[in-house]
């Protein structure tokens, strides 16, 4: 039997530690898939179990006043939790801490709850509509929190060192961004701010490319965010959030700690349980989002009924050149492995799985298309394994975002949101491109 990976050690399969490895060691020796299929899955010392268990008591017994075995209440702590963190810590490269919330919603607050009162955020102009409400309403009334919105794709440095104010904490980017997908060159921003006396911290939703694609914290990022639910967990069935640290934040990984116990929004163990088991498979399901979605991509690009796609990977994009170069150290092994067909990457990278694009027409254009889908399921969310098609400017940002912001935004009427799935990229092609004939009247639904 193989050993599983444990805390940064090698443990054997009765469970007694083997070799220690350091976690820039495990990170830099053993690749994506292994990282993600052992660290924090060591087989149950009691069991032999290969599957870690569900631990779902609430309190833990201790041997004497104050003397446990690392858990004495779940909100605290709890072996499931545990060991998804000790997993993220490993896939987000470079990455040493990881805290999980109940939701992404609830690890947007943390963060921003933990910046306290009468601060300011510097803020990416096309952000997730949630992101934009907590920010604007929640924070600015709460906290009196200020958030300044910036076009960081292409602003230049002068306009950005401007909006950088004495009592700026936090440089919140999305990259890219829902559902516009603007790309936001990490390094050359952080480079920018790091002579700064006052240095903000800068954090990175990393949420639509996942770590399989990018590794922000290699970039220069201090935080790296997640939304669990989508392509960390791939399955439709888990709500989570998470934040990364790299090893020279402790400081500020231990002070986000105590706001993850005292403010108690944290995943079941259940949850847990199933966002751990679902990266596993990673670094298995993003390489086939990532072909298919650049499938996609071009039978819409090659479509007269399409007046603009939005896919970075796609070779015709402006900002192809950045999305390749800014790619995860594994992202660039897949794509020299020889395991792409070569007439795939003649049309560009796979660049995960969301794909935005412009129908032409309006509103009624974009309904009819979305509603005569037979494999894109007209919902919200994405990174699943099955394929989910929206409509940002009257489902997930209609809410949120001001009908007069959503415009300035680019998220009109015929805008239209793809969430590419694993199934066979062939009939996904053939299903996008039936349903446009059907939205222009060229074919009967």
């Amino acid at each position: 039997m193989s050993p599983s990976l444990d805390n940064g050690s090698v443990v054997n399969a009765n469970g007694l530690a083997g070799h220690n490895i350091n976690n820039s060691d495990t990170s830099a020796s053993l690749g994506f898939g292994t990282r993600a299929i052992h660290v924090g899955s060591a087989p149950n010392k009691e069991t032999g179990a290969v599957i870690p268990p569900i631990s779902l008591s609430t309190t833990y017994k201790q041997d004497s006043i104050g003397a446990h075995q690392g858990f004495e209440y779940s909100r605290c702590g709890n072996p499931n939790r545990d060991a998804l963190e000790k997993t993220l810590a490993s896939l987000e490269s470079g990455g040493a801490y990881a805290l999980a919330f109940a939701s992404g919603s609830a690890t947007t607050a943390m963060v921003i709850q933990s910046l306290g009162a009468n601060a300011h955020i510097l803020c990416v102009t096309y952000v997730y509509g949630g992101t934009f409400r907590y920010m604007t309403r929640v924070a600015n009334e709460n906290q009196g929190l200020e958030t300044t919105f910036v076009d960081l794709e292409t602003a230049d440095d002068e306009v950005i060192l401007k909006s950088i104010r004495l009592d700026t904490k936090l440089i919140w980017i999305e990259s890219p961004t829902n559902p516009a997908l603007r790309l936001i060159d990490i390094h050359r921003l952080s480079t920018l701010i790091s002579p700064l006396p006052n240095r903000p911290i800068l954090l990175v939703d990393n949420t639509f490319l996942s770590p399989f694609y990018s590794s922000p914290l290699l970039l220069g990022a201090d935080i790296v965010l997640h939304s669990l639910s989508k392509y960390i967990n791939g399955h439709s069935d888990v709500l989570m959030g998470a934040v990364i640290l790299p090893s020279h934040h402790h400081a500020l990984h231990t002070k986000l700690r105590f706001f993850q116990k005292a403010i108690g929004a944290v995943p079941s163990p259940y949850d847990s349980w199933l966002a751990q088991r679902g990266a596993k498979t990673l670094h298995l399901r993003m390489k086939a989002h990532g072909v298919n979605a650049l499938m996609v991509a071009k039978a819409l690009e090659d479509s007269p009924h399409v007046e603009e796609v939005i896919y970075p990977g796609l070779r015709s994009h402006p900002r192809h050149e950045l999305a390749r170069r800014s790619l995860s150290p594994h992202a660039q092994k897949f794509l020299t492995s020889g395991s792409i067909p070569p007439e795939i990457l003649q049309l560009g990278i796979p660049y995960s799985g969301m794909v935005s694009f412009r129908i032409k027409g309006g509103r009624d254009e974009a309904e009819r298309f979305l509603t005569n889908t037979r494999l894109f399921t007209l919902a919200v969310s994405l990174g699943s394994v099955e394929s989910l098609a929206e409509h940002p400017e009257g489902m997930t940002h209609y809410g949120s975002v001001l009908e007069e912001e959503r415009s300035k935004l680019g998220i009109e009427k015929n805008l239209i949101r793809l969430s590419v799935g694993v199934e066979d990229g062939e009939d996904l092609v053939e299903d996008v491109k039936r349903a446009l004939e059907i939205a222009m009247g060229e074919k009967k639904a």
